[in-house]
């Protein structure tokens, strides 16, 4: 009898020897960490900015309407803006889940926006009198508040939609020159000296507006990402008074408004970010 259970514990060790064995040497690998798109970034980035504005004109008394409708006529003119852009953003983005995130960002740019338009014709029909009309707006700087949403198709790729506040510092000019001479109409009038302007008005001002736009972000190594972006940006019009520089005798000083459309724009822009905290993509 001794002998038989002598014999079933050695089978016993020799079965339950490799499976200690096992289980003492082998551990399973950790899982690999996925990166998270939760927390702090800054970066900067760079681009070119385009859109069209317009601006016409509006006469404030009898002597600017003579020199308007009679003078020169009504006239429209069209202002193309375009011009490189660059600047820094900074955001915060809270991860949802494994394929959606929302966020908060915040970016400031400078801008070489800019549009400068001269036109001229025949002032009271003659052949040797003309006009000329030259009219600027230049977009010295904006930036934007936006909220975020976003998808990932992939753990390091982001898309999403943006959209919220937008301001922005807009300069405007405007110069009418007409032949020399003086005139007086209805208690207003204006005197033109030879080849300077006759009326002449400027603005600048710092104006609000929105924005709303696209893009996508693709992180590349560690907690660096990069990004490109497109955002339509619109910062509202603005009306422009041009007095005439000097008067006639002692009546009124004539005046008209050059009204200028919305300063609206497209930014078409690539950054890079550096993203704080987190398990970063290997």
């Amino acid at each position: 009898m001794k002998r038989v259970l002598f014999g079933i514990a050695a089978i016993a060790a020799l079965i339950g020897t490799p499976a200690l064995a096992a289980d003492l040497t082998y551990k399973a690998p950790p899982p690999t960490p996925v990166g998270t798109w939760t927390g702090f970034y800054v970066g900067g980035n760079v681009g070119y900015g385009w859109g069209r504005s317009s601006v016409n004109y509006a006469a404030n008394d009898p002597q600017s309407a003579f020199n308007l409708d009679v003078g020169a006529g009504p006239f429209t003119r069209s202002l193309p803006d375009s011009g490189i852009l660059g600047g820094a953003q900074f955001g915060y983005n809270w991860q949802l889940n494994r394929n959606w995130l929302i966020g908060l960002e915040t970016d400031f740019d400078w801008s070489g926006m800019t549009s400068s338009v001269t036109s001229s014709g025949p002032f009271l029909n003659g052949p040797a009198l003309t006009y000329s009309d030259t009219v600027t707006e230049k977009v010295d700087w904006f930036g934007t508040v936006r909220g975020r949403l976003g998808y990932l198709p992939m753990d390091n790729l982001l898309t999403y939609f943006t959209g919220g506040f937008a301001y922005g510092r807009v300069d405007r000019t405007a110069n009418y020159v007409l032949p020399a001479g003086s005139g007086a109409t209805g208690g207003f009038g204006s005197t033109c000296p030879a080849g300077a302007p006759c009326y002449s008005g400027s603005s600048s001002s710092t104006a609000a507006g929105w924005t709303l736009g696209a893009g996508f972000e693709y992180a590349v190594w560690k907690n660096w990402t990069l990004k490109a972006e497109y955002l339509y940006v619109n910062l509202g019009g603005k009306s422009l008074t041009e007095p005439a520089l000097i008067p006639f005798g002692a009546s009124a000083l004539s005046s008209f408004n050059a009204n200028y459309g919305n300063a609206a724009f497209n930014v078409a822009r690539v950054g890079i970010n550096y993203r704080f905290g987190g398990p970063s993509y290997p």
